[in-house]
């Protein structure tokens, strides 16, 4: 079922909501994590230990199984229906299948991985780390591997459930994800250290020093802790979707048939994106490999300035992509190019609208946005300024991240994988030369204030505009068009008004300095949207008056859903 503008607007408004609520929870996390072991060697560790099984539960049963199972899922609940079928049998067999095989695959790669994983994480993931850093990744990354099996069913009920227009379940999913993280830290560090657990003296001893601030114990014991919380976030993640089911009138069983109709095609699409969520994470893995060498907390720093920049980049594009994504499939489906490039265009207006001011915002507001947040406990200053520094790299490439999030999903409605799957690789090799190149000139590698790490930062921005700009080329030449004069004519006011509000952050800024950073951030933060939406009304820029409006309806409780298809 195609939605209207306004009907994706006020979808896209809910998965706001929930990011808002997750990303807030998220920052709460990240200060925990922050404040409890400061930009240290145990946080590097935690942080290594999640890319593995965050890497297979995206590979194997996230952001690829979802987006190729939709379509598929989609087209055979809208089938139409004969006097002696069963309506949505298909689509309920086909989720069934999925599910089951999705859930088997994620068990088995974790058990293998899990067992090679003494060999595999030294070797690829941290291999200029100390032995005792090595072996606390490698025993953390053992713990969290069953997060993929429990992420492999709760990754494909997200998808199911906004299939059919449930939104908001899907999107408290992460902010339960963060409290089971939350928790653990809170609660299951203290008690691990205050009962004395010592998984291994090895690698308790050298992260003795470190997290004794806060925890009654040494910061290696601790970080189980954080492993344990991850688990239970995973079950929560879960958990919180389950009372959905019914309201779609899921009928899901156990089913491991892999000749089940629509699973081949699941599969075909699935295959080439894969691939390109595959590059993603090499980037990743290859970041954390390249910060190992680096000075301690310089991988702390940079996942805490990407945490900031994708907070900002989900309240701006992973809303608009999430609700715009089932209606250009259905649109697509219906051979309706002229209402496809109208939900397009206006997704992507939304999106660079936001994209701007939040890139000069995190720019100019950067580092006393972060002491404010975290420099609190073990988080001191040259911490804060590390982040910021990272940050201001990431923040520049929030645009290009925005056009992807749109653009890739409008070709995934097309059921074209292979096109970003193609650009993504080019980015890929192109991100990993640029990163072997920007850390040997950029920052001081003595120094975590202005480390080599942001080089990795830089790198990122460059090669997602660019995949971006390339993404927008090509979709424009297969559907004959983008709206680009409807996109353009907002885009550019947008980019004027935020950077003039820049420079009026930067003077305020200035005479706060003394003020501290709740202050300035506060201050600045409310003049520079007034002074960027007071732009972008003067310039004629729709949206500026168009958000706040329906934010402030949402906030009055009209959430009634239009009927109108414009």
């Amino acid at each position: 079922m195609a939605l209207s503008n306004r009907q994706i607007a006020r979808a896209a408004l809910v998965v706001v909501v929930g990011f808002l609520a997750s990303g807030v929870l998220g920052l709460v996390r990240t200060a925990v994590f922050s404040t409890t072991f400061g930009a240290s060697a145990a946080l590097d560790a935690f942080y290594a230990a999640q890319r593995i099984p965050e890497t297979l539960f995206v590979l194997v049963a996230g952001g690829a199984l979802g987006s190729s199972f939709i379509p598929v899922f989609t087209r055979l609940l809208d089938k139409p229906v004969t006097p002696d079928s069963d309506p949505g049998a298909d689509a309920w067999r086909l989720a069934s299948a999925t599910l089951t095989l999705a859930s088997v695959a994620a068990a088995l790669i974790a058990v293998v991985i899990g067992v090679f994983a003494p060999l595999l994480v030294p070797a690829v993931l941290v291999p200029g780390a100390h032995p005792a850093e090595q072996a606390l990744t490698t025993a953390l990354t053992q713990m969290m591997l069953v997060t993929v099996v429990i992420f492999s069913v709760s990754g494909l009920l997200m998808g199911l459930l906004n299939a059919r227009g449930i939104f908001m379940l899907p999107a408290l999913a992460p902010s339960m994800n963060n409290l089971g993280q939350i928790f653990g830290a809170l609660v299951l560090t203290r008690l691990i250290t205050t009962y004395g657990v010592d998984p291994a003296v090895t690698v308790a001893e050298p992260f003795a020093a470190w997290g004794a601030s806060f925890w009654p114990s040494d910061g290696g014991a601790a970080t189980y802790g954080l492993a344990l919380g991850t688990i239970l976030g995973a079950l929560l993640h879960l958990i919180i979707q389950l009372p959905g089911l019914p309201h779609v009138g899921a009928r899901l069983r156990v089913l491991l048939a892999p000749r089940t109709p629509g699973v081949r095609e699941v599969l075909l699409l699935m295959g080439p994106r894969v691939l390109g969520l595959a590059v993603v994470q090499i980037n990743f893995i290859v970041n954390i490999n390249l910060t190992s060498g680096m000075i301690a907390g310089s991988r702390t720093a940079l996942i805490t300035a990407w945490t900031l920049m994708f907070f900002a980049l989900g309240v701006i594009a992973q809303g608009v992509g999430t609700a715009v994504f089932p209606t250009l499939s259905a649109l697509a489906a219906a051979d309706n190019l002229p209402g496809y490039r109208d939900r397009l265009a206006s997704a992507l207006r939304s999106v660079l609208f936001l994209a701007f001011p939040a890139t000069v915002g995190l720019i100019v507001l950067g580092e006393p946005l972060i002491a404010l947040l975290f420099q609190y406990g073990a988080w001191d200053a040259e911490s804060t300024a590390a982040t910021a520094w990272a940050l201001s790299f990431f923040a520049l490439g929030i645009a290009g991240h925005g056009l992807l999030e749109v653009l890739s999903r409008a070709f995934y409605a097309l059921s074209d994988t292979w096109t970003p799957v193609g650009i993504g690789l080019a980015s890929m090799v192109a991100n990993i030369i640029l990163s072997l190149i920007f850390i040997q000139f950029i920052g001081d590698p003595s120094s975590l204030r202005r480390g080599p790490f942001a080089g990795l930062a830089l790198a990122n921005s460059l090669t997602t505009i660019l995949e971006g700009l390339a993404l927008w080329v090509l979709l424009r030449r297969r559907i004959g068009g983008l709206n680009d004069r409807v996109v353009l004519r907002g885009a550019i006011p947008a980019l004027l008004a935020a950077l003039i509000m820049g420079l009026a952050i930067l003077l305020i800024a200035d005479q706060l300095a003394e003020s501290g950073p709740l202050l300035t951030v506060a201050v600045g933060g409310l003049s520079g949207m007034i002074v960027f939406f007071g732009l972008a009304i003067l310039l004629g820029v729709s949206e500026a008056r168009a958000v706040p409006m329906r934010v402030l309806q949402r906030l009055r409780g009209r959430t009634g859903v239009s009927t109108e298809n414009t």
